[in-house]
């Protein structure tokens, strides 16, 4: 019997989320490395979390963490002003690194070498070789190390990826995707996204990894091959892009555009493109195109870890050509930031495997390294994977 397009839509029902039971008889002690914007979002979702205690936290400026956990109410807190310190001097269970780009790898290795568990920002690293140094320390220690891709726990993102799985676009030969802002390089709070010495990278790393993962999970985490890679920073270093802080041009040392042609293993392309700026609303929708049918992803405004509408699969049905559209999955459950942090937890106190981790991310990290490398050098270029 030929399969009818309300058949198909049928096998997407909503994704259903796994309700857990928080024991709150056993603490985790947990610590806050680096105490910016990015560490506040970690803090209120530990916050609201019944089982967990904050109890130390550093930042290098001085003063910095005392007057962070303060302004959020977070009380009993020691504060340090290096993570050195901060792991040397108290007992922890768990740390979140929420540092700049560029001691990602540092602190996550220097913390799982004491034998705590890891939170780690995205991106995981500045380079691969950081990466595989994580995953090295990762290894000798036993610990578990996430890496903070909440959009992951959306179910629209797990939409797509059991659309991939169910095999409805057949064997998937090519990919785009991407996206960017019209005008958002990150400098409300000061220059540590745009400077080379903190961010390492710009747009690339920031949200460039966040549309990596989209597809990449979807479609099972290939290991790329190669890469041809472009990045420019024309907005960036321009003084008029900054009316009330002309001076940030002259530091902006990163890229706010990239793209790239990368071929993976299984004989599939990615097209990637990402913008922190540009004289366009959106550089497309995401597609993942197949055998036996085509997926569209719609883009969002500025590209903030979700889709942008309703998903549409083009295929045949019953000898027509027909769209299935996949409605928006509207979401009351716990906020994804939340349920990112949540699942840290759980996989602590039960043993459990890291939600998001590094054997994938390397890949994502991988990827990101090939497109600066293969910028620099003009040319494309093989992707190496270390060993681990």
């Amino acid at each position: 019997m030929a399969k009818t397009n309300e058949d198909i839509l049928n096998r997407f029902k909503d994704v259903q989320e796994e309700q857990t039971v928080v024991d709150a008889s056993k603490k985790i002690q947990v610590g806050i490395i680096g105490t910016g914007w990015i560490a506040e979002a970690h803090v209120k979702s530990y916050m609201s979390m019944p089982d967990v205690e904050i109890i130390a936290g550093a930042d290098l400026v001085p003063g910095k963490a005392e007057e962070f956990f303060k302004r959020l109410g977070v009380e009993n807190v020691q504060t340090f002003e290096s993570h050195t310190d901060l792991l040397d001097s108290v007992e922890l269970d768990a740390v979140s690194v929420c540092t700049y780009n560029a001691t990602h790898a540092e602190c996550a290795i220097a913390a799982l070498n004491k034998g705590i568990h890891v939170m780690l920002e995205k991106p995981m690293s500045v380079t691969l070789d950081e990466a595989a140094e994580i995953m090295r320390a990762e290894k000798k220690s036993g610990k578990i190390i996430s890496i903070g891709f909440q959009p992951r726990f959306d179910p629209n993102m797990k939409m797509i990826k059991k659309i991939v799985e169910t095999g409805e676009l057949g064997q998937v030969y090519y990919i785009q995707t991407g996206g960017g802002r019209r005008r958002g390089i990150p400098t409300p709070c000061g220059t540590s996204f745009i400077e080379k010495d903190t961010a390492g990278l710009g747009a690339l790393g920031d949200i460039g990894c966040y549309s990596l993962d989209m597809v990449l999970n979807a479609i099972g985490y290939p290991k790329p091959l190669t890469v041809s890679g472009y990045k420019s920073n024309f907005f960036g270093t321009r003084p008029d892009y900054y009316p009330t802080h002309p001076e940030y041009a002259a530091k902006f040392g990163v890229d706010d555009f990239a793209a790239a042609f990368i071929r993976l293993e299984g004989g599939i392309v990615l097209d990637f493109r990402i913008a922190w700026a540009m004289n366009l609303d959106t550089p497309g929708d995401t597609l993942i195109l197949g055998t036996k049918g085509g997926l569209r992803i719609p883009s969002t405004e500025c590209w903030n870890g979700s889709v942008g509408g309703a998903l549409k699969i083009y295929h045949d049905v019953a000898g027509s050509q027909v769209e299935t559209e996949i409605p928006i999955i509207n979401d009351d459950g716990p906020d994804l930031f939340d349920r990112k942090i949540r699942s840290f937890l759980d996989a602590i106190k039960n043993g459990g495997t890291a939600p998001v981790p590094t054997s994938q991310i390397l890949y994502n990290q991988a990827i990101i390294d090939g497109i600066a490398k293969s910028a620099e050098a003009g040319m494309e270029i093989a992707i190496v994977i270390p060993e681990i």
